[in-house]
């Protein structure tokens, strides 16, 4: 019992230590001025928070209050240990991508933003040469793949994508991992970040391509690793 005292109140030290200077010690290039954090209390937890940060005057500053999130059903996995299927978010740091969805460019957002439609599909087909990638293909998708998302779904409304395992591409090491909406408070995702509609929405008005954002995720204990 008091093992489990004393990770909970290690989980709760890190998460009131300063993000400036986990921020500044966590690697993320000189350019960067926007931060989006997501924790969990533990490993295998799919309960999660989601924080976001912007530098102005040399100092990092909340953007908002903290936003209740989900990752993957079974919690977060080391990019080492992360495997296509496994239910897992892949813990770390990675620059945001594209802004996407079936519904049109929301009015504020600045990050580019693609539409969806029906013939649009992320291959996680580990053996196929488009593993990993966004495919626009009018034919018959299961005779080109073994497995593929349907980009077309009421989750992907709004999303972003989290570039995770894309430069380069390794054939089984996790797949379209996403930020999107959630189904509820109570639910989880195959390996993404999913939130309410409305505060995906407050964080694709925020933001800003140019100050080159990056997502840092894990477990609250293993990302305070980083602080210095």
């Amino acid at each position: 019992m008091q093992a489990k005292n004393d990770c909970m109140e290690e989980n709760r030290r890190s998460e009131e230590r300063p993000i400036e200077h986990f921020a500044v010690s966590s690697g993320p290039d000189k350019e960067v001025k926007q931060i989006i954090v997501v924790t969990t209390p533990d490993w295998k937890s799919r309960q999660a928070r989601l924080q976001a940060f912007e530098k102005a005057g040399g100092k990092w500053l909340s953007a908002f209050s903290p936003m209740p999130a989900v990752v993957g059903k079974n919690g977060f996995a080391l990019p080492e240990d992360k495997k296509e299927g496994d239910y897992k978010s892949p813990a770390g740091i990675y620059k945001i991508g594209t802004a996407f969805g079936t519904a049109v460019k929301p009015g504020g957002v600045t990050l580019p933003y693609r539409p969806v439609t029906r013939q649009d599909y992320w291959v996680d087909d580990k053996t196929s040469p488009d593993y990993n990638t966004w495919v626009h293909y009018g034919g018959d998708p299961k005779k080109r793949w073994k497995s593929f998302e349907r980009l077309a779904i009421p989750l992907y409304k709004y999303a972003l994508v989290i570039r995770y395992n894309d430069n380069p591409v390794v054939p089984g090491k996790g797949s379209a991992i996403f930020m999107h909406i959630w189904r509820s408070p109570q639910s989880y995702t195959a390996g993404c970040v999913a939130l309410s509609e409305s505060n995906l929405l407050a964080v694709l008005r925020w933001l800003d391509p140019k100050k080159e954002p990056v997502i840092v995720q894990g477990p609250a204990a293993y990302l305070a690793s980083y602080i210095k």
